[in-house]
């Protein structure tokens, strides 16, 4: 294994255990390692609002700008004070979230084949989250932002770009005039508005964009941020003086610290550490990696146009088109750039049903790679094969704990691609076949490798999503026990649990009536 895969594998094994860890105290809907992304977002929200709250109500020229801020800090501390602190506090944790969930798509590999759009688009984001925060701290025009804005204008100068060099706004205090000003506003209101249009961007092939937080999540994070808000609020340093140089500033050092790292090192390297790291983050998707499986395919002869697959697809790869045989029908279609071969299409098709008496079962949409036809023959097989009580089929998922060292005697176990394509009428077919149990796993809420193969799972089990599992099949007979890769134990623990609860049960008792299973030479 090369240095690259080992420290992405080191990486992607300690984020696992800290979102696991951070499970214990919260649900999988309310944990912020699982939604950086959505936090993202919500710290935008935050800071825009904050931000066009303080526009409206503050003096914006060059001679009134601090006496403003410092009344509203000062005097009006709880609606102004608290907005301005909120405004910097949610700025600096978007910095951090965003970092984090940079890392975190680094790590789960996250960053080609059909998510190299997202993965590249999301790199303007972040030069557009630094310049949008350093402009704010100009706009305050205290010390520190004096401080910023002579040490950006000396960056940019090394380019020599303009043909007027940027210091020569700040060489003494005349220069700095409500021109300047009037521009430093136009560009803190204009990059966050280029910041929302990347967002935009970053997001057009991601499905129903986890762009909100969970209630609690949003709410819970509103209550810590206000908080710190309130025990520490942010406040100016003095009243900036170009006829003087600062001796001591407070960095912040979420978004300043290029400016010590410049004069630790010199523009020019500044610039080199950013373009080195812009070129890295770029080049990654064009790094070696696993080729991608064959994507999904369609055979129009069994689709019916009932559109299931392309509300549930988690990356718009699928669309609809007007069915060439078939006048007033729809047909769906697959976009091979977009697919990224989970087979969650698959799952939704109704005609992916093992009780279609056919000798080879074809389907509307299916995976080349693990078509249902299969899927039904080897669980016939797997299950003919069991030699103890209870009989258990675990259908497990390649993304998640290796579900591959429960089986035994008893356990039958079916890896999936993703845990989305099982269709919910496999559980009945199971029980039917012989099996006293089906087990389900795969990965946690959050850490899908394909955004929605839980979510849709459970929707599917419990009636909520189509095509849902019928409710003549007995639930108690169904366990789902979802499990990251690095939780193979408690995967195991959860298979005991659930095979001593059907001892209990009774292997007769309400179980499906049972069909006489076709005989196919499995060859797996």
């Amino acid at each position: 294994m090369s240095f690259f895969a080992a420290f992405r594998e080191g990486g992607l094994a300690l984020q696992q255990r800290v979102e696991n860890l951070f499970d214990v105290f919260f649900d999988a809907a309310g944990n912020p390692w699982r939604h950086l992304g959505a936090l993202g977002f919500f710290f935008v929200w935050l800071t825009a609002a904050s931000g066009i709250y303080l526009f409206a109500v503050l003096d914006t020229g060059i001679e009134d700008i601090h006496t403003s801020i410092e009344y509203y800090t000062q005097e009006q501390w709880y609606l102004g004070g608290l907005l301005r602190s909120l405004h910097r506090y949610s700025a600096d944790a978007l910095i951090v979230v965003m970092l984090l969930h940079l890392a975190r798509e680094f790590f789960y590999g996250r960053y080609h084949g059909f998510r190299w759009f997202s993965w590249i688009t999301g790199v303007p984001v972040i030069w557009l989250v630094y310049a949008s925060g350093i402009g704010g701290y100009w706009l305050v025009w205290d010390q520190l932002g004096q401080f910023s804005a002579i040490a950006s204008a000396e960056w940019f100068d090394w380019l020599a770009i303009f043909s007027t060099p940027a210091m020569r706004n700040f060489i003494t205090p005349a220069a700095v005039n409500d021109r300047l000003f009037t521009l430093l506003v136009f560009l803190h209101i204009g990059i966050p508005l280029l910041l929302l249009l990347a967002l935009w961007v970053h997001i057009q092939r991601i499905s129903r964009a986890d762009v909100f937080p969970s209630r609690s999540l949003g709410w819970g994070t509103f209550a810590m941020l206000t908080a710190l808000s309130l025990i520490k609020p942010t406040v100016s340093h003095g009243r900036a003086d170009l006829s003087m140089v600062p001796q001591t500033v407070g960095i912040d050092w979420y978004y300043l610290f290029a400016h010590p790292l410049m004069y630790a090192t010199s523009p020019a390297g500044l610039w080199a550490i950013a373009a080195v790291a812009t070129l890295l983050l770029c080049i990654l998707p064009l790094l070696p990696h696993p080729r991608q499986p064959p994507v999904a395919v369609v055979d129009p002869a069994n689709c019916n146009g009932c559109r299931r697959c392309f509300e549930d697809c988690p990356y718009f790869a699928v669309v609809m088109e007007p069915h060439p045989d078939k006048p007033g029908h729809q047909l769906a279609r697959v976009v091979p750039d977009l697919c990224a071969s989970c087979g969650i299409c698959a799952g939704a098709c109704p005609s992916s049903t093992p009780f279609r008496s056919v000798e080879r079962l074809v389907t509307g949409i299916d995976m080349p790679r693990q078509p249902v036809s299969a899927l039904r023959e080897e669980m016939e097989c797997k299950i003919a094969a069991l030699a103890a009580s209870p009989k258990i089929v675990v259908f497990g998922c390649e993304c998640a704990a290796n579900a591959r060292r429960l089986e035994s005697a008893d356990t039958a176990v079916l890896n999936l691609m993703c845990s989305g394509l099982l269709p919910p009428s496999f559980v009945e077919y199971a029980l039917r076949g012989g099996a006293d149990g089906v087990l389900i796993t795969g990965c946690r809420e959050g850490s899908c490798a394909y955004r929605f193969g839980a979510q849709w799972t459970e929707g599917r089990m419990s009636g909520t999503r189509e095509p849902h599992l019928r409710p003549t099949v007995p639930r108690e007979r169904l366990r789902i026990a979802w499990a990251d890769r690095p939780e193979a134990g408690s995967l195991a623990a959860a298979l005991a649990e659930f095979r001593k609860n059907l001892q209990d049960l009774g292997a007769d008792e309400k179980r499906p009536r049972a069909y006489t299973p076709r005989r196919i030479a499995y060859h797996g």
